[in-house]
C-alpha cells in the first residue's frame, strides 16, 4: 500500500442498526463531561451481528459479537447544531456479571475495529467480568465514512531519482490530498483525535461507566494516551500496545518508520530466510538474500510482471514485504512469495502463482479508500506538518543515503505537506500528569512503531510503565500468543496490579513446513 498505516487488525464491515432513543438522560454521575442530553439519551440496541455487518468471509470467533450504532455530533465544538454522524460498535459480552467495559482500537489511524473483540475471545481472565467493545472510528468502517474519491498514490519508484520522476510522484501526491478534501468536504477537517476521543467518551456514557478500560494498538496507543490526558478522571486501566510516540507530532513517527522496517528486514527476516536456503533458494546468508532481493527488484523496475492482469513491479514488491513484516507468522508466506517472484523473473514460470496473487490482494486490501482517507485526515489535522516539495525530496534522499531502502512509501506519508485550509488546534501537552498508571507494551524490533519512539513517550508520560518484549519484532503483542505478556497485562487490566518497568522474552520465529 502506498501510504503505510499501522493498524493491527483491519476488518471490513457493513450493515448495522441505529441506536434507539430513550426519554431519560444519562446518570449525571456518569455524564461528568457535560455531553448534551440529546446524545446521552440514546440506548445501544445490541443484537447479534449479521453476516453483512462483519467482513466477508466472516472472521473466525465473531459468532458471539453483538453490534449496535449510536449518533455523535459531527463537530464536538458545535454539538447543538444537530448535525450528526453514526458510529458503529460491537461487543463481546463478559462470561459472568459485567462490571467493566474495555474499549479497543486496532490503530491506523483509520483501522476498522468492529471485529477486533474477537481477538480477546480466549482471554478467560479478562472476560470473566469485563465486556470488550470494538469501534469503527468516525470516518471508516460502518461509521460515517470519508473518502478520497478513489484517488491513489503514484506507482512510480521513488528510488528513481530523476527529477522528472520525483516531480510526477509529488504531483500525484498533491492531487491525492486535494481529492481527499474535495470528496469529503468539510467533514475531512473533522476527522481527528480531538473529535474521536469525544466520541469515545460519549460511548463511555452510553455504556453507563464512570470509567472505561482500554486496549489500543499502534495508532490506537496514541488515541488512548490522548483520551487519558484529556479525561484522566474517566480513565481506568489503559494498555497501549506497539506505541507511536504519542507525546510528539505524527510527523516524528513517520520519520522513524524507514529505520524500523529496515531493521526488521535486515536483522529478523533476511537471516531467517537464509537459514532455509534449501527450501526458498533466496541466498544462504542474510547479505546474499538481500542482494537477491535487490536483483529481483531491479528486474521488476525494468519489466514489471503481469499477475492476472495486475501490475507487479518494485513498488508492489516492497509493499508485499512491508505488509508481511508486521507478524512473524507471515514469514513463511513472504518467503514463498519472494521465491516465486524470483522464479517468475528468471524463468517466466512459477510453481505456485497463487502466493503472488495473495500478496497482491493483501496490498490492495490495505489501500481501502476510507482507511487511507482517515489515516491522511487524522495525521494532517492533528497538527502542523513541516516541509515542502524540496524538503520531501531532500529527506527521502537522506534515507536512501543511510541505506534505508525498503520503505519507499515514506514519501507518500508527506501528503500533509499539500493539505490545504488547515485550522490547527494545538496538540495538548502530553505529559501524563494526573493520569492513572498506563501500561505500555512494546516489542524491540517493531517495524511500524519503532521502540525508539515508545521510549521517548515513556520517558515523557508521567506514571507510565513499559513492558519491553525482547527478541521480538511483532507489531501487536498482547493477546497474540505470548503467555508471559498476557499474564502481566491481564493482572493489570483485571486485578489492577500495576507492574514495574520490565522485559519479557518474545516468541520464537516460525519453522516453515517441509
Amino acid at each position: 500500500m502506498r501510504g503505510r498505516c499501522s493498524a493491527i487488525v483491519i476488518p471490513a464491515v457493513a450493515g448495522g442498526l441505529l441506536a434507539g432513543l430513550t426519554t431519560a438522560s444519562a446518570d449525571p454521575a456518569v455524564n461528568t463531561t457535560n455531553i448534551p442530553a440529546r446524545y446521552t439519551g440514546q440506548a445501544l440496541a445490541w443484537h447479534l451481528c449479521a453476516d453483512n455487518e462483519l467482513p466477508a468471509p466472516r472472521p473466525p470467533g465473531t459468532g458471539e459479537l453483538e453490534c449496535a450504532t449510536f449518533s455523535t455530533p459531527r463537530d464536538w465544538d458545535r454539538p447543538h447544531e444537530r448535525k450528526d454522524l453514526t458510529i458503529a460498535v460491537s461487543r463481546l459480552k463478559s462470561t459472568a456479571r459485567t462490571t467493566a467495559s474495555v474499549l479497543t482500537n486496532p490503530g491506523g489511524p483509520g483501522g476498522e475495529g468492529r471485529s477486533l473483540p474477537a481477538l480477546f475471545q480466549g482471554q478467560t481472565k479478562l472476560r470473566e467480568h469485563q465486556e470488550v467493545i470494538g469501534i469503527d472510528p468516525r470516518g471508516t468502517g460502518k461509521s460515517t465514512n470519508i473518502s478520497c474519491g478513489g484517488a491513489t498514490f503514484s506507482d512510480r519508484d521513488p528510488r528513481d531519482r530523476d527529477p522528472r520522476n520525483l516531480d510526477e510522484i509529488l504531483d500525484t501526491l498533491a492531487d491525492f490530498a486535494k481529492a481527499c478534501q474535495r470528496t469529503s468536504g468539510d467533514l475531512a477537517g473533522l476527522i481527528d483525535t480531538y473529535q474521536t476521543i469525544r466520541d469515545m467518551d460519549l460511548l463511555r456514557v452510553l455504556l453507563g461507566r464512570h470509567k472505561v478500560n482500554y486496549v489500543g494498538y499502534s495508532a490506537g496507543a496514541w488515541l488512548g494516551a490522548h483520551y487519558a490526558q484529556q479525561f484522566p478522571q474517566r480513565t481506568g486501566r489503559f494498555v497501549l500496545d506497539s506505541n507511536v510516540d504519542f507525546t510528539a507530532p505524527w510527523e516524528k513517527m513517520r520519520d522513524l518508520q524507514p529505520m524500523g522496517f529496515e531493521r526488521r528486514w535486515r536483522q529478523d527476516f533476511l537471516p531467517w530466510i537464509a537459514r532455509y536456503e534449501a527450501k526458498y533458494h533466496f541466498g544462504g546468508t542474510a547479505e546474499q538474500a538481500r542482494r537477491t532481493y535487490e536483483s529481483v527488484r531491479a528486474s521488476l523496475s525494468r519489466e514489471p510482471l503481469d499477475i492476472g492482469g495486475a501490475r507487479f513491479g518494485p513498488i508492489e514488491l516492497d509493499g508485499t514485504v512491508m505488509s508481511m513484516l508486521y507478524h512473524k507468522v507471515l514469514f513463511p508466506e513472504m518467503a514463498a512469495t519472494l521465491s516465486e517472484v524470483k522464479r517468475l523473473v528468471e524463468t517466466g514460470t512459477a510453481d505456485d502463482l497463487g502466493v503472488v496473487k495473495a500478496a497482491l490482494s493483501r496490498v490492495r486490501a490495505e489501500a481501502e479508500d476510507s482507511l487511507v482517507a482517515v489515516l491522511t485526515a487524522v495525521t494532517c489535522n492533528d497538527g502542523p506538518w513541516s516541509g515542502d516539495r524540496r524538503s520531501v525530496i531532500r529527506e527521502s534522499q537522506e534515507f536512501l543515503d543511510r541505506g534505508l531502502t525498503l520503505d519507499a512509501f515514506w514519501i507518500d506519508h508527506q501528503a500533509c505537506v499539500f493539505w490545504k485550509n488547515k485550522k490547527f488546534r494545538p496538540l495538548p501537552t502530553m505529559d501524563g500528569k494526573g493520569v492513572p498508571p498506563v501500561l505500555m507494551v512494546q516489542s524491540a524490533h517493531d517495524p511500524a512503531t519503532p521502540i525508539e519512539g515508545a521510549r521517548e513517550a515513556h520517558a515523557r508520560f508521567e506514571n507510565s510503565r513499559m513492558l519491553t518484549v525482547t527478541d521480538e519484532g511483532d507489531h501487536g503483542v498482547y493477546s497474540f500468543g505470548n503467555a508471559n505478556v498476557d499474564k502481566i497485562v491481564n493482572a493489570y487490566l483485571v486485578d489492577g496490579v500495576v507492574p514495574q518497568d520490565q522485559s519479557v522474552p518474545g516468541m520464537p520465529l516460525p519453522v516453515p513446513a517441509q
